[in-house]
């Protein structure tokens, strides 16, 4: 897989992430980004996106985080970890993977503190592909 298709794909998902949420915000804009897997080969990349849903309540937090507890592993997501983050606020944190999918996310849900304003924060990142040629990633980020 090329870069764009791989790009195209991460963002298909991401959406999908979204809808599972189950409630209405603003996203953040930036796309994916691509990185070389180099320590397996020179034409190997994975897809990295951050991303956030944001302008959303206390209570908006919590129910997305419900939702896509329930969700993911109708949606052929692997939830590998769900807690508390390791962090001052505890905020609660969703690990999962999907491998037919080969992508894995994680999931944490900010209420309002001190410091900002609550929000559901994503980081959805694809296993490493194989480009048709290293040259297909020249210039790629």
């Amino acid at each position: 897989m090329d870069p764009d298709p791989a790009r195209t794909k991460t963002k298909q998902i991401s959406s999908r992430l979204l809808e599972m949420t189950g409630i209405k915000g603003k996203v953040t804009e930036p796309g994916p980004s691509v990185t070389r897997c180099r320590e397996y080969g020179d034409d190997l990349f994975s897809t990295d996106h951050p991303w956030s849903v944001y302008e959303i309540s206390d209570a908006q937090v919590e129910e997305g985080m419900q939702n896509l507890r329930k969700a993911l592993g109708e949606n052929g997501w692997k939830i590998t970890k769900d807690g508390k983050a390791n962090s001052q606020a505890q905020d609660p944190e969703i690990y999962a993977e999907n491998k037919a999918e080969q992508f894995a996310v994680h999931i944490t849900g900010e209420k309002k503190s001190a410091t900002g304003e609550p929000l559901i924060l994503f980081s959805v990142v694809s296993a490493c592909f194989r480009a048709a040629s290293s040259s297909a990633l020249d210039g790629e980020y």
